[in-house]
């Protein structure tokens, strides 16, 4: 089975597993003059490239100490990705963070997440030694999440 697993912030990644392989793209953003924006065209790319049988996509919600701005750029990131998918009739699954952490023992901290992907996939550690690529470790977690969902 060839999953992709999305972490949509701005920041996130998409994560390509099928078991024997992880392959693990940053979510592509360009700079504007203020902030930064989805890279939609390449993220169509990453899709075309993965060559994936189904992807899981971490459903976003509204949380009370995250700004309307960040809300709004998730929001919009989990839009552009549903709609890359629709576009590709690409099957796909919407997972809340607690029912893929919970499954895979993995705490809600950042750097735990990191951890957790260092302890289950201890061979591609090296894509997320760096604080920075939590959404790395996040991604290939939610791959690993909905591979082994997938395979039940």
């Amino acid at each position: 089975m060839k999953i992709l697993g999305v972490d949509p912030g701005m920041f996130g990644a998409i994560a390509y597993y099928d078991g024997d392989e992880l392959i693990i793209w940053d979510m592509p953003i360009f700079k504007k003059e203020k902030g930064h924006d989805l890279d939609i065209h390449r993220l169509a790319l990453y899709f075309d490239e993965a060559d994936a049988e189904h992807m899981f996509l971490e459903k976003t919600t509204a949380m009370p100490k995250v700004s309307g701005k960040a809300a709004y750029s998730m929001g919009k990131s989990e839009g552009a990705i549903l709609g890359i998918a629709a576009a590709k009739a690409f099957s796909y699954t919407l997972t809340r963070p607690a029912e893929w952490k919970k499954a895979l023992s993995c705490p809600a901290d950042k750097d735990a997440a990191r951890q957790r992907a260092s302890q289950l996939l201890p061979q591609y550690a090296h894509n997320w030694d760096l604080k920075k690529h939590d959404g790395r470790a996040e991604a290939a977690l939610i791959a690993l999440y909905g591979f082994n969902k997938m395979k039940v």
